[in-house]
């Protein structure tokens, strides 16, 4: 015991070391880990003895993973992704794995391994996806709400892999124990959900008036399920993954996600090193030619196939370039399901080394493409032409009054209600430009003038006319988007005025330097709310009450945005 809690620490250290360079390196964090796990494996420090130890952390690693995927999977969302999440889900799925086995028979793999990975090449990361959009606050921009729905339909995909792996684990005839499988599986996941429908929503009420008593409530319920499914003969992710999504249409949900992530990364992490571990070195001057085009395959191929598809539903070929940059990557369900794999016996455990090789490179590669693909997309504006279909976008969605406007407002959001009322309140003619294609429906059946884009689209800004504009104001408080945006705005109309949004006082610096005209630091502007609030009021605690119907009856006139999350 006390061995294996040296090598934890050994091996939670050396991951902390790698992870601060690989963050350095703008990389996702889960690379960081593999690379710890192959440090410590036998082909450098080998420190790691305690195998059997490390492999059941490895598991609880998943099965947790996998019960957070499933808690953000409410299926009610199903309905509110829409055809193109659907289409490009399922499509996606089934031309790249066409192609992948293709590519795999062509590189000299066995059948059964060439379709193991063509499966594996199919799902893309909803860990590093998720983040990324996150961080970039491009999740609630079109390619990024289709990201997400296409995600939703993949994991799905993917649990029916899983499912059809146990079915050939001790029978190779498919036509008898797959059917045998989806019966049972059919069967025990209805009871789940009814389970899930009229017993947990009254249990998590009860139980969620102590904290500590919800995060153990949450923790047993994803580790009981998952021993439930194993008893059954079904893996302990199908299990943990119908756990998290029976608890997905709980209203606490977000509390229940946010307690189990610290205990998740941990056990994820161990997971991550422990594939890091199994690779090996013996052969893989051998793999080098796989590795590369199995990578290649996954950053371009993978992409196109998914700018095909949005082409063909009628996108612009920006949102398709987009969505497409942001699915080339292997999924670590790619990784569980070749873990699987080995584990009932169809694999060798030399093809994780291959793999997870291809894995590092691919999550390596696509997440710069994500964090730069607006810089990326102008180089190949015109080649990505020839995959969009011709005349009006689906996504074009627009309702222009004018040709050209006084004032340009790039991000509706919460600022931009308040200057919709002063701008109509002074008859200025002005446009809205929003990334969000629902505010730009809302705003069409208002008769509001607006468009569809964002300040990051050159090729937008190139579009509008800004000869007669008086004023830009941009909402987006991206340090680089500011400056890409004041540096064009300059260009087009040396004496148009200039306002940006900032969150720090060294940006603002910045936008001042660039050109921009007036900086609005929100932060900033709640402090001298508050102060002028306290010097109107003083402590008269009955004129706060009045200005906060105020308050309630200006909320009450913003019914066409979702605020939620105010």
């Amino acid at each position: 015991m006390i061995s294996v809690f040296f090598e934890l620490a050994i091996i939670i250290g050396i991951a902390t070391i790698i992870g601060l360079l690989v963050k350095a390196l703008k990389q996702p964090l889960i690379i960081g880990y593999i690379l710890t796990g192959l440090v410590a494996g036998p082909y450098f420090l080998n420190i790691i003895s305690s195998i059997e130890t490390i492999e059941i952390f490895s598991s609880i690693g998943i099965a947790l993973l996998l019960f957070v995927v499933g808690l953000h999977l409410n299926p009610k969302i199903i309905k509110e992704v829409g055809k193109v999440s659907i289409i490009i889900g399922i499509g996606q799925v089934l031309v790249t794995f066409i192609l992948g086995f293709l590519l795999s028979r062509f590189l000299g793999f066995q059948l059964l391994l060439s379709a193991y990975i063509a499966i594996a090449l199919t799902f893309s990361s909803t860990i590093i996806i998720t983040k990324l959009l996150s961080d970039k606050g491009d999740a609630n921009r079109l390619y990024g709400k289709i990201a997400i729905g296409v995600l939703i339909i993949q994991d799905l995909i993917a649990m029916l892999f899983l499912m059809i792996v146990l079915s050939t684990a001790t029978s190779m005839n498919l036509s008898s124990s797959l059917l045998k499988t989806l019966f049972s599986g059919l069967i025990l996941i209805g009871i789940v959900f009814l389970f899930g429908i009229y017993v947990l929503p009254k249990l998590t009420k009860y139980i969620a008036r102590s904290q500590e008593l919800l995060l153990l409530f949450s923790i047993s319920w994803a580790l009981v399920l998952s021993a439930v499914f194993y008893v059954f003969n079904f893996s302990i992710e199908v299990g943990a993954f119908l756990a998290g999504m029976t608890l997905s249409m709980s209203p606490y949900k977000h509390e229940i996600s946010s307690k189990m992530s610290p205990i998740r990364d941990f056990f994820i992490v161990i997971f991550f090193i422990f594939l890091g571990y199994q690779m090996g070195f013996s052969n893989i001057h051998s793999q080098i030619l796989p590795i590369i085009l199995l990578s290649l395959f996954v950053l371009i191929i993978k992409p196109i196939i998914v700018i095909i598809f949005m082409g063909v539903l009628g996108y612009s070929k920006r949102n398709s370039f987009l969505l497409g940059v942001s699915l080339a990557q292997i999924s670590e369900f790619s990784l569980i399901l070749i873990a699987l794999g080995i584990s009932v016996g169809h694999l060798d455990v030399s093809i994780i080394s291959v793999l997870t090789a291809v894995t590092l490179i691919t999550m390596a590669g696509s997440s710069y493409l994500i964090i730069y693909a607006d810089k990326i997309y102008p180089r190949f504006s015109k080649l990505l032409s020839f995959f969009e279909r011709k005349g009006k976008k689906v996504d074009d969605v627009s309702y222009k009054n004018a040709s050209s406007h006084e004032v340009v407002i790039f991000g509706y959001d919460r600022i931009g209600f308040d200057l919709v009322i002063y701008l109509k309140r002074h008859k200025t003619s002005f446009l809205i430009v929003d990334y969000n294609p629902q505010t730009i429906l809302k705003l069409s059946k208002r008769k509001i003038s607006c468009i569809y884009g964002d300040v990051t689209n050159m090729e937008l800004l190139n579009e509008l006319d800004f000869n007669k504009t008086k004023m830009v104001i941009s909402n987006i408080s991206s340090y680089e988007t500011n400056i890409t945006f004041i540096n064009k705005i300059k260009k087009l109309n040396k004496n148009i005025i200039i306002i940006v949004t900032s969150n720090r006082v060294d940006d603002t610096f910045h936008f001042y330097k660039e050109g921009a005209t007036h900086v609005v630091m929100p932060s900033l502007l709640g402090g001298e709310h508050i102060s002028s609030l306290i010097n109107k009021n003083h402590f008269n605690k009955i004129k706060y009450i009045e200005d906060k119907f105020k308050h309630i009856s200006s909320f009450e006139n913003r019914e066409e945005l979702d605020y939620e999350d105010v």
